[in-house]
């Protein structure tokens, strides 16, 4: 507790260093936390196939695990070894095999496990290796075949060991595997397949044990050795094939004081005659005794010795004669359940039984219960139950007999007809059972003279009108319960002279109006009222209407499930008066809730509107706004969009919150601020979306101090395979809307700007990135600026090709001296490589660039391209390096579009190829006068760098 404690406040101090909120929570896989109770867990019905997916996360002050009603088919090694604190351990109807040695280690605190309803085969010897506390241990419902020796070698203190409807044949093992625990009380081997009780003859049961239930086995004889039942007080025998009552006669059961041997077929007065047992000590139920004869037989071993219970169920017995149990004259109480008597004639047979306390009479075929007078009394008969016949009628002082009874039960018969003095002479009556028969009329004299009643149960009957004064002699009564008839009305009489009623039960009729009058004289005890499931309905909340103002000490109300479709709307200070009211439940009702509907019950502890959905809407701010004492509030399935803080923010001692099966999609953890003593709280089937928005959520949900029923199972409400605790938040920023903002208007403005230059600038820019990359190249090139490839580099469109192989490349590279090396795109441009870099290149490596100009050329993308390469490097090097050749005379107004060609042309001079033979020779002369040295300069040059 102290390292608990010490941890919790560290986590506080390190919230407020961060600013964080100290409400925080936590969840678990696949347990629940009870909120009441923080060591206490249930892991119920989740599927669970390894026991790691329940206890993997469960803190070591755990005391109290359920993992019932699972899949799990084997317990491993140091399963539970980090729950140190463990008490209690339940881990039935799961489809257990197999439990490993250790699988209980660390556990030396544990009291009970419960392994019930499994498939466990077999047990190794260090399976409970460990449990030295153990005082309970239960086995019941599997398929134990054996059992070993020595398994309870370390369980000391077991004081239960339940091993009933399992496999076991030998009698003798079990014996040798519990005979050194001492402290063992009670044995339970029911339903298994022993066919003997035959054991090692030095082996004995432990003293402590005085509790051994045989039933439902294979056992033909009692075989074991005469003493060895000699301590035991409880033995059942029941339900097996002992047919010999002189063997179970030679057993020594002096001491046993209840035996049960019932459907043996055994003669039970062969069994009395030879048998050391007292025949007060053995229940009689299930021996064929049939007749009262037989009866009156079995009381003459009795002889008037005083006897607890005569139990003499299942019997078949149809009569009772007058006196037939004479010689069984100190009975205290007498059952003769589940047999086929159809009359008790005023208990005449019981007429010598003056101690006679409780007389059961159940599951038989009663069907009327006539008048009684002039009968003899039995003073001590306190408790009748004739519950489960079929009893039409009770007709005027049918109890007469029995004037101290304080328990009368004839709850599920058929009565539908109670005469008006039915009960009349029971003065001192405290508890009566009507419940499940057809009566339908209630008189004023039904009741009379019950002044001592506390309990009077008419639960689903056909009573429909309470008449006035009806329970006016009930002045003691303290709970009525009228639930389940078929009452339409109320008056201000119909409760008259029930001044200490402390609990109504109203629930499931018709009525449809209550009001203060009704409640007039009840008002000053009740402390429960249930009204659900009837038809009270309101249309209008404008209306001040208070029908439980008088009732200042009502601490429950339950007013859920109207018919047919709710309360709908709850009348202004409907519940003023509730002073005392802790828990009100208002489920299963279409509600319209205004804001000051809860403002009269400060007390409240507990609130249900679960089910009470009128479509999809949020609470008005400020509705429970006076519910400071509110520790349990239930919203599931009331169609709730959000919670806001407004709503929840006086709530400061709720504890559990339940908002599961909303439309909540998203939640401001500010709501939590307020609610510093919340544990509990559950999001079940609420959609809840894993965007920025559920942000702070998540990091909430993934701290630790209020339980989050089942945290890892939320799933994204936009993608069921992500799960809710772990979706990523990275993206999301406190300043993501500027950043959208600005991001989206820069894509806006670019999607609008880029067309225009795209249209007006494409090639400016295309060409921009050409002669950058040229720039780039160069500067890579400079060391080799005095060192060419080519004289000259040729740029013409493939129109003009003709004329350039026929013309320019033969006199320039065929004819006299000086000849040159020309550059051409067919011949030259290396293969593989961009088409660019080979532009560039050609243009760097030759002295010279001649570009052909025609309209095709000017026409020509790429050979704009080429001719704004070759001006770059004109305006770069300031070197006569461009000679344009005009194959056409263009006029200026043509090339006026084309400014980069006008810049070279206003820096160079060019030549005009001349339509006359006569005028081309001065033109080659000009062209090679341009170009300067020819290709045998180049080679020198070479040649020198080379040596």
């Amino acid at each position: 507790m102290k390292i608990k404690i010490i941890r919790s406040l560290h986590f506080v101090l390190v919230l407020q260093l961060l600013h964080i909120p100290f409400i925080v929570s936590y969840g678990f896989r696949n347990c629940i936390q009870n909120a009441f109770q923080n060591s206490s867990f249930t892991c119920i019905q989740r599927f669970i196939q390894n026991t790691n997916q329940a206890v993997s996360d469960l803190p070591d002050f755990t005391e109290y695990l359920n993992i019932s009603y699972n899949n799990i088919i084997n317990l491993k090694e140091y399963t539970f070894s980090h729950l140190h604190k463990l008490v209690h351990l339940e881990f039935t109807n799961n489809n257990l095999k197999t439990v490993e040695d250790g699988a209980f280690v660390n556990l030396t605190n544990l009291n009970l496990l419960n392994m019930s309803y499994n498939q466990i085969s077999y047990l190794t010897s260090g399976v409970f290796n460990g449990l030295v506390s153990l005082n309970v241990l239960i086995l019941e419902q599997n398929l134990l075949a054996s059992i070993g020796n020595d398994i309870f070698k370390q369980s000391g203190n077991l004081v239960l060991l339940n091993l009933r409807s399992n496999k076991l044949a030998s009698f003798g093992t079990v014996v040798q595997s519990v005979a050194h625990l001492e402290k063992l009380k009670e044995l339970d081997l029911c339903n298994n397949a022993l066919t003997s009780l035959n054991h090692s003859l030095t082996i004995s049961l432990p003293n402590s044990l005085t509790k051994i239930h045989l039933c439902n086995n294979l056992l033909n004889d009692v075989d074991c050795r005469e003493n060895f039942f000699e301590n035991v007080r409880v033995l059942d025998l029941s339900y097996n094939n002992i047919t010999n009552g002189s063997s179970l006669g030679y057993i020594n059961l002096r001491n046993v004081t209840l035996l049960q041997i019932r459907k043996n077929n055994l003669d039970v007065f062969q069994f009395l005659n030879v048998s050391k047992i007292k025949p007060q000590s053995v229940d009689y139920s299930g021996l064929g005794l049939y007749s009262s004869e037989n009866v009156t037989q079995v009381c003459q071993y009795i002889k008037h010795q005083p006897i607890k219970k005569l139990s003499l169920q299942h019997n078949d017995i149809s009569n009772l004669r007058r006196n037939m149990l004479s010689h069984c004259s100190q009975i205290s109480s007498l059952d003769l359940s589940h047999n086929i008597i159809k009359r008790i004639h005023c208990l005449e047979f019981l007429e010598q039984n003056t101690e006679l306390e409780d007389l059961i009479i159940e599951h038989n075929r009663l069907n009327t219960l006539k008048t009684c007078n002039n009968t003899r009394r039995l003073s001590k008969l306190v408790n009748i139950s004739l519950s489960f016949n079929r009893i039409l009628s009770v007709q005027n002082n049918a109890f007469s007999y029995a004037p101290y009874l304080k328990l009368l039960q004839l709850n599920i018969n058929n009565i539908a007809f109670l005469n008006k003095q039915a009960f009349s002479g029971l003065d001192y009556l405290s508890l009566l059972r009507l419940d499940n028969n057809l009566i339908t009329d209630l008189f004023s004299t039904s009741f009379a003279k019950l002044s001592h009643l506390k309990i009077l149960n008419l639960r689903n009957n056909r009573i429909s009108i309470i008449f006035s004064q009806t329970f006016k002699d009930l002045r003691n009564l303290q709970t009525l319960d009228l639930g389940g008839n078929k009452i339409r009305s109320l008056t201000k009489a119909s409760f008259f002279g029930l001044y200490n009623l402390r609990k109504l039960y109203l629930d499931r009729n018709y009525i449809k109006h209550i009001s203060a009058e009704i409640f007039g004289h009840i008002n000053s005890t009740l402390g429960v009222l249930d009204l659900q499931g009837n038809q009270i309905h309101y249309i209008s909340s404008t209306i001040e209407l208070s029908p439980f103002k008088y009732l200042s000490n009502l601490y429950d109300l339950k007013l859920q499930g109207q018919q047919p479709y709710g309360i709908n709307i709850i009348p202004r200070h409907y519940f003023k008066g509730l002073k005392a009211l802790h828990d009100l439940s208002l489920s299963e009702n279409k509600l319209s809730l205004s804001e000051d509907v809860f403002e009269d019950l400060d007390n409240l502890q507990f609130l249900s509107l679960a089910d009470a959905c009128n479509g999809i809407h949020s609470f008005i701010p400020g509705i429970f706004k006076n519910l400071r004492n509110l520790k349990i509030l239930s919203l599931e399935n009331v169609g709730l969009n959000a919670i806001k803080p407004e709503v929840f923010g006086n709530l400061t001692n709720l504890i559990k919150l339940m908002l599961l099966k909303n439309d909540i999609r998203s939640i401001n953890v500010s709501v939590f601020e307020n609610l510093t003593s919340l544990k509990y709280i559950d999001l079940r089937k609420c959609p809840l979306s894993c965007t920025c928005s559920n942000k702070k959520l998540k990091q909430w949900l993934n701290q630790s101090q209020v339980q989050v029923v089942y945290l890892y199972d939320y799933p994204c409400a936009d993608n069921n395979s992500e799960p809710f605790h772990s979706f990523d938040t990275h993206v999301c920023n406190s300043r993501l809307g500027e950043f959208l903002f600005f991001g989206t208007s820069t894509v806006i403005l670019l999607c609008m700007v880029f067309p225009i230059i795209y249209k007006k600038y494409y090639w400016y820019l295309k060409y921009t990135f050409y002669i950058f990359r040229s720039w780039f190249n160069n500067q890579w090139r400079k060391q080799d600026n005095n060192v060419y490839k080519y004289d000259a580099f040729i740029s013409y469109n493939s129109h003009d090709e003709n004329w350039v192989f026929q013309e320019l490349v033969h006199n320039l590279e065929s004819q006299d001296p000086p000849s040159f090396k020309l550059c051409l795109h067919h011949r030259d441009f290396e293969l593989g490589k961009d088409i660019i870099d080979n532009i560039v290149d050609s243009i760097y490596n030759s002295r010279k660039t001649i570009c052909v100009i025609s309209r095709y050329y000017l026409r020509s993308e790429w050979c704009s391209l080429e001719i704004q390469l070759a001006s770059y490097r004109l305006f770069e090097q300031l070197q006569d390096i461009v000679i344009l050749i005009f194959l056409e005379n263009i006029p200026n107004r043509e090339l006026s579009v084309y400014q980069r060609m006008r810049k070279v042309m206003l820096k160079k001079t060019y030549i005009n190829w001349p339509s006359e033979p006569e005028e081309q020779k001065l033109f080659w002369t000009k062209v090679k006068d341009a170009l300067g040295t020819g290709s045998s300069t180049i080679e020198e040059s070479q040649n020198a760098l080379i040596v």
